[in-house]
């Protein structure tokens, strides 16, 4: 089985979101934002889903890139996610 690996990756400080691209039942592509903050604890690398409140700014500009290259990526999306 082939691995799956995220089509795109955007880092701001210690904040990483990656885009996924996934398959639905009928075939149909969509895509998925899943983020992380990671963080340094002694010489180990880790990651958490958890966020300081210094992270927040960070992770809004992750999050908004994340959104911008999917919209330039294909224009339709911004129907997909209109805000009501």
């Amino acid at each position: 089985m082939p691995e799956n690996k995220p089509i795109h990756k955007i880092s701001v400080g210690g904040i990483q979101v990656a885009i996924w691209s996934n398959e639905g039942k009928e075939g149909t592509t969509y895509n998925s934002v899943s983020f992380d903050r990671r963080y340094k604890q002694g010489e180990e690398w880790k990651s958490t889903n958890s966020l300081k409140a210094n992270d927040i700014p960070k992770a809004i500009l992750a999050l908004q890139k994340a959104y911008e290259y999917l919209a330039l990526k294909e224009p339709a999306v911004e129907k997909i996610y209109e805000i009501h």
